[in-house]
């Protein structure tokens, strides 16, 4: 088994919930890596002069990741879904704080170029997603943390379902059928 591969970080994902902080040191080198693709994938589809920088958000993610003790890892997938769930935080965390310094000025806009919503290149309001989002997980959220964990996480619908515990097939009826409501809902909030 390869230092750096899915096993290893599970391993290790075990041994920092049970306390070992070798572990998690040993840990981060091992995602890292995997963790500025995640952050660089959100980010690009930022505004050009958006000034937080994908190092920047994956300090800010382990930050929120370490502060506490350490959900009950059920494998790497399952790590990252948490991670992009920290980084969706942040983001609107981010979007929030720039619209209230700015006081009633334009919110964070997310140029979407994956298949979540609609298939045209278009701007969304990140605050917006993230407001439909929580109005989705009201509603289904299971539905929810699939949108989740694809779009912030980046996650593949056969990781998506490893996290959930649900089979393929299962996600990829969810993916579409929020897919379409996220899309309806934000088309309303314009």
């Amino acid at each position: 088994m390869s230092p750096d591969s899915p096993g290893e970080i599970t391993k290790l994902l075990d041994s920092w919930q049970r306390g070992d902080q070798a572990a998690r040191e040993a840990l981060i080198p091992l995602v890292y890596n995997e963790l500025r693709r995640l952050a660089r994938h959100r980010l690009w589809n930022q505004r050009p002069d958006h000034t937080l920088q994908s190092a920047a958000l994956v300090n800010e993610a382990y930050l929120r990741l370490v502060q506490h003790k350490p959900p009950e890892w059920q494998n790497r997938a399952h790590f990252y879904g948490v991670a992009a769930q920290m980084m969706r935080n942040i983001l609107v965390d981010y979007a929030r704080n720039r619209l209230a310094a700015k006081r009633g000025g334009e919110a964070e806009r997310l140029t979407l170029k994956t298949d979540l919503l609609p298939a045209r290149q278009e701007e969304v309001d990140l605050v917006a997603l993230d407001e439909a989002l929580n109005k989705l997980a009201s509603l289904d959220q299971r539905q929810s943390r699939v949108i989740e964990l694809r779009f912030f996480g980046g996650l593949s619908i056969e990781e998506t379902a490893a996290v959930m515990g649900l089979s393929p097939a299962t996600v990829k009826r969810e993916w579409v059928t929020a897919r379409a409501w996220l899309q309806r809902e934000l088309e309303r909030a314009r």
